[in-house]
């Protein structure tokens, strides 16, 4: 894995740097071979709270945490905490559902073990972020997977059939729903 650290407010320390590269490094034991990727780290200090978002993006997978914390190496524990989770809830979902052969299932090792599930007051309009994606072609059931894994209550995604754009979100119920264009 390929290491993108850098630091806002915080200088990247030689022994935070590697703390980071040992900790994320064992994530590695949870796939099958070692994955080309590159492990975005982005740590930031605002007002004594230390924050820490790493992303992960891989062919078939994203796996992105943050932690805020008032000290960074314990931010750093748990941010890599959240991503073993967020491996073992994934691989747990896609053996339930994937079956054949050179599906994502094939990507994790056999070991792990399964784990259980567990608006803004103002007069203007303002738009404070935008984000630019390449839509992947698949179906919604993958696209669901893809938006729990981010922890995001909607996914937008192109459908691999139709080859329209379509919306996954979870619904106040827990259910899952999705939205079509009409044509």
């Amino acid at each position: 894995m390929n290491y993108n650290i850098r630091g806002e407010n915080i200088e990247v320390t030689p022994a935070l740097r590697e703390y980071i590269e040992k900790k994320v490094g064992k994530l590695e034991r949870y796939f099958d071979t070692t994955p080309v990727a590159d492990v975005n780290v982005r740590m930031q200090v605002l007002n004594s709270q230390h924050i820490i978002e790493i992303t992960i993006p891989m062919s078939q997978l994203l796996l992105r945490g943050e932690e805020v914390h008032g000290d960074m190496y314990a931010a750093v524990d748990n941010v890599v905490e959240k991503l073993e989770r967020q491996i073992r809830k994934h691989k747990t979902k896609v053996n339930r559902k994937f079956r054949q052969e050179g599906s994502l299932k094939y990507m994790f090792k056999n070991e792990l073990e399964p784990i259980e599930e567990e608006g803004v007051s103002s007069d203007e309009l303002e738009v404070v972020r935008t984000k630019r994606f390449n839509l992947k072609p698949m179906d919604a059931e993958e696209a669901i997977l893809q938006m729990d894994m981010l922890g995001h209550s909607f996914f937008v995604f192109s459908n691999a059939v139709g080859g329209d754009t379509n919306v996954v979100y979870r619904r106040k119920d827990g259910r899952y729903g999705l939205i079509e264009p009409e044509a």
